[in-house]
């Protein structure tokens, strides 16, 4: 079910005890908090030590309960911003307060449990894995049975595997359900107390997760079609090609960097709103689109060259490298940035096969380096705005936001500098009917490098410079004269 703050009541049996009476055992994991703590956890520990991986591997292979617990005692998870189901929170609330007896009882290892029951201070007891059981579907109906002496007693769940426990319970209340559980739960006729569920729209959120938008960025794909006037029908084929395998594999990535940064996306006035941190898409989903959305791009990108293909896996080493540490390393974050960027006019080249520019690599290397410089003062506004002196997860302070300015105007300005020499050069002359022309991309370029430093430090500007620049009329119309020059030129 996907309706929003959807909350269904049934009209009361007379024949059964009032709920005050009868003990509520509630899952934690997407029920309570709308995440799962183990592949938060992992992802945690991944971060700081990815080699972590294999002993993961090794712990599994002792069963699931003991690789929660190792992973539970080798993480530390910020419990203090993890996102909770609100109105099911006001709900045990309120039934706390009317006498109710309510149980926290989860698969998720006890040390990771513990902490959020003590948050909320309204669970009598916690029922959870520990190292030796992983308390799941029977062996979590198992550890009910026993605490409640078999009376009777109600559950929140949301998945099918708590099918089994709502056929022994009461009543079932269902928070976020998955797919079908709802049907499959009244199809075999168990009591329906409650549904709960404040997910957004299922299609939006994940163009929000996939950064659909970012796929513009891959129009540098195209920009060696128009340096080496390679205007052909079968060009233009092999860059639409490219700029999928890239928007596939860029999306894989924006995933596993989200999940990498639940904690510090969380602790950020925008970003805490992205569905993985704001818990609107289960982190298990996001794995498995992850998985299918790497295989699919490099699928595609094995039906061009070779060297295309090895660009992108480098695109791939490069933003991996920058997910797990670069981007807490100050300054190297945004040459990387400026890389990522250059990066794809590169393969673009080597989709098409032909020759790269010596000069077309230098002034993209400044123009995206002064682009990642915006982004890193934007957040920087952001957080003074919010009177926090450091970014979490960054390395930089709100007090480096004027020399960060004043690298990212100058970078902006070399870029446009090689512009100028690239033209006055003899390339220009031999590869253009009227080079003279080109002379008119020097004011276009410094009056939008000028507008986006402008915008940043009116704190008007979009976290992403690019994504900006598209929603921007007056962008717009410097690209468009741009492209009309450089064809006048050719």
């Amino acid at each position: 079910m996907s309706q929003k703050n959807l909350q269904e009541r049934l009209p009361p049996n007379p024949f059964i005890a009032h709920s005050d009476s009868v003990p509520l055992f509630v899952d934690l994991d997407g029920t309570l908090v709308k995440t799962d703590l183990l592949i938060e956890s992992a992802f945690f520990l991944l971060k700081k030590q990815p080699w972590m991986f294999l002993a993961m591997l090794y712990w599994l292979a002792f069963g699931k309960a003991r690789l929660k617990e190792e992973i539970a005692m080798r993480s530390a998870l910020d419990f203090s911003v993890l996102p909770f189901q609100q109105d099911f929170v006001d709900y045990l609330n309120s039934e706390a307060r009317q006498g109710r007896t309510l149980y926290l009882a989860t698969a998720s290892d006890r040390r990771l449990a513990e902490p959020v029951a003590e948050r909320l201070g309204i669970f009598k007891q916690v029922l959870a894995s520990d190292g030796l059981r992983n308390l799941k579907g029977t062996r979590k109906l198992e550890a009910i049975l026993a605490c409640c002496n078999g009376s009777a007693f109600d559950y929140a769940g949301n998945e099918r595997i708590d099918l089994a426990i709502w056929a022994k319970a009461r009543q079932a209340v269902i928070v976020n359900p998955g797919n079908g559980v709802v049907a499959a739960t009244r199809k075999r006729g168990y009591e329906i107390e409650r549904v709960f569920d404040d997910r957004p729209s299922t299609a939006k959120t994940w163009m929000r997760a996939l950064r659909i938008h970012q796929w513009a960025k891959n129009v540098l794909l195209g920009v060696p079609i128009l340096t080496a006037h390679a205007f052909t029908l079968t060009a233009f084929i092999k860059i639409a090609m490219a700029f999928a395998a890239f928007g596939l594999v860029a999306s894989a990535t924006y995933l596993l960097n989200d999940l990498l940064d639940l904690v510090s996306d969380r602790h950020h006035p925008r970003k805490c709103k992205r569905p993985f941190a704001a818990g609107d898409i289960g982190l298990a989903s996001g794995i498995l689109v992850m998985v299918i959305l790497f295989g699919t791009g490099f699928g595609l990108a094995l039906q061009l060259s070779d060297h295309f293909l090895f660009t992108l896996l480098a695109y791939l080493g490069l933003t991996i490298s920058y997910s797990f540490y670069f981007k807490k390393v100050m300054l190297i974050d945004v040459l990387l940035l400026a890389s990522l960027y250059t990066i794809r006019i590169v393969a673009g080249a080597y989709a098409i096969e032909v020759p790269l520019s010596s000069w077309l690599l230098g002034f993209s290397m400044f123009i995206f380096l002064s682009l990642a410089l915006i982004k890193r003062c934007t957040e920087l506004t952001a957080m003074q705005h919010l009177s926090r002196e450091t970014m979490k997860g960054r390395d930089y302070q709100v007090s480096d936001y004027p020399m960060l300015c004043t690298l990212g105007v100058a970078a902006g300005y070399i870029s446009i500098l090689v512009l100028a020499l690239f033209i006055s050069g003899s390339g220009s002359a031999g590869k253009y009917t009227n080079p003279v022309f080109l002379w008119l991309l020097c004011p276009l370029m410094a009056y939008w490098v000028s507008r986006l430093w402008l915008k940043t430090s009116r704190g008007e500007m979009h976290d992403d410079p690019l994504v900006f620049s598209l929603k921007d009329r007056a962008s717009w119309i410097v690209f468009v004269n741009m492209m009309v020059v450089t064809l006048v030129s050719i």
